[in-house]
């Protein structure tokens, strides 16, 4: 029998928009999805989505009441589905056995626990969450350790369009029922499939890969400012090899490599002053985990040395800002340009933009923060965060969020650019000079700028990667000082 109806248990990032596509294309089957909070379901039956993706406020609101519903009602929700996506949160571990790596279940496995309550009837259940390896095993191990008489189950790994599961009868036709979805929009010979575990792997490998890259490109960045080359032309004449290839070598601090909105599936963020988004770090994290449970410590120890690399290369770029403020930012006004960990989104998960906000924080900054698309309370929640800062009060003293670039720089000293939106590209930036305090420094950590002009109108710039020249009044200073 065909799916008719599916619930989705999380009404996050993932679950929201990827449930919202299916039932944009698949109008035949009706979609729920459900969600403890109240708050967040309210907020997507409302006319402000709790989440900002291009195109998802369309999408929304045209299969909405239709063939898509945001509920709190679990119980109906997975009674009448055919196949249960989870997709609930799945966070690093803050205590207990491997605290700052492995990931915490205690979501999925409530999730299960909750199907394996209430469900009266053969399901499909489908991991979406971004997991570890093994993390299928664990929900079968619940559901059939609290088996009704007469309800089957078959566990499906779905990461990205890559889809997982036994290599039965039942699994395989598990499968093909999944893949008979995405088949709406997605070429059959796109979407891949394989055994359950070598799905979950195949997830933490391609982000370890990803950031391993990024990582790689990092080091040489700095290699760059150092010697004079510049990252860009040395990432274009690398990628020339087609042993190596041009993807995610380029120089930012955050490229967009979310695949657009009508896919649904998501990739992360590259970043030259560090990678951001939900899940590399989280992932590798894992895969340290898992290597070190393994006994596989040079294993262990070579993922997360991508991990330190990329922590350097933060702490690196706001080294540089401190530095070229006179080795003070004490007392001084930091206009932060972008918060979310790219751009065309408002999600803002171990984005580069609060390691570079709390580093200027704790050295006696004032922060004026705009982002297009990444609410206040947002901005305020990441920064007074007990893992960010120790006093909440001097947080929201010494920051100011801002509704637009021209009145977070008014004023300021510096610039930081740490989300690549394309509006921060058209500025008038002869407008904003005249308003900042003198000398005034631009930082583009995501290398989107025009460098030269920038020079030119008379700001101080500094970016990744590479050696920039002086402000036009800076040059003719010396020039006048040899003479």
């Amino acid at each position: 029998m065909a799916i008719k109806n599916i619930c989705c248990m999380g009404a996050g990032y993932v679950g929201g928009p990827t449930c919202s596509v299916i039932a944009l294309k698949c109008p035949e089957i009706k979609v729920t999805v459900v969600d403890l909070s109240k708050e967040r379901i309210a907020q997507w039956n409302s006319d402000k989505l709790p989440i900002y993706e291009p195109g998802l406020d369309e999408v929304v609101k045209l299969c909405r009441g239709r063939n898509l519903f945001f509920s709190c009602d679990m119980k109906a929700a997975i009674l009448e589905a055919d196949l249960i996506f989870i997709s609930v949160n799945t966070p690093t571990k803050t205590i207990g056995n491997g605290k700052g790596r492995a990931a915490d279940l205690k979501y999925v496995e409530g999730a299960a626990r909750i199907i394996a309550d209430i469900a009266k009837s053969n399901k499909i259940v489908v991991e979406k969450s971004t997991v570890p390896v093994r993390a299928a095993e664990s929900i079968a191990k619940i559901l059939i350790a609290n088996q009704k008489q007469g309800v089957t189950y078959q566990i499906l790994s779905n990461p990205e369009v890559l889809i997982g599961g036994e290599e039965t009868p039942g699994g395989k036709e598990a499968i093909e029922k999944l893949c008979s979805i995405y088949e709406r929009w997605i070429p059959r010979k796109n979407i891949l499939t394989t055994n359950t575990w070598s799905s979950e792997l195949s997830k933490l490998a391609a982000n370890a890969m990803l950031a391993q890259r990024i990582s790689s490109i990092n080091s040489l960045s700095a290699i760059c400012e150092a010697t004079g080359a510049d990252v860009s032309e040395v990432a274009r004449a690398v990628g020339f090899d087609s042993r190596i290839g041009p993807k995610f070598l380029q120089a930012s601090i955050g490229k967009r490599t979310r695949l657009n909105l009508s896919v649904s599936f998501y990739l992360h963020c590259i970043s030259l002053i560090g990678f951001g988004g939900s899940c590399f770090q989280k992932d590798i994290l894992n895969l340290v985990y898992i290597c070190e449970c393994l006994n596989l410590p040079e294993v262990a120890a070579y993922w997360q040395q991508v991990i330190d690399m990329n922590e350097y290369q933060k702490s690196r770029f706001t080294s540089k800002i401190i530095e070229s403020l006179f080795n003070t930012v004490s007392g001084k006004k930091i206009c932060i340009l972008g918060f979310a960990f790219k751009c065309n989104t408002g999600d803002t998960r171990e984005s580069p933009a609060i390691h570079v906000a709390k580093t200027l924080l704790d050295e006696g900054a004032s922060l004026k923060i705009y982002d297009p698309k990444v609410e206040e309370f947002r901005i305020f929640e990441d920064l007074t965060h007990p893992s960010i800062c120790e006093s909440p009060e001097e947080v929201r003293k010494n920051v100011l969020v801002c509704k637009d670039a021209y009145t977070a720089s008014e004023g300021c000293h510096a610039i930081v650019v740490c989300t690549e939106w394309n509006e921060f590209v058209v500025l008038d930036y002869n407008k904003i000079y005249e308003k900042m305090m003198k000398p005034a420094y631009i930082f583009d950590g995501r290398k989107i700028l025009d460098h030269e002009a920038l020079i030119n109108i008379g700001y101080h710039v500094q970016t990744i990667g590479k050696q920039l020249g002086k402000p036009a009044v800076m040059r003719s200073w010396c020039t006048n000082s040899v003479d």
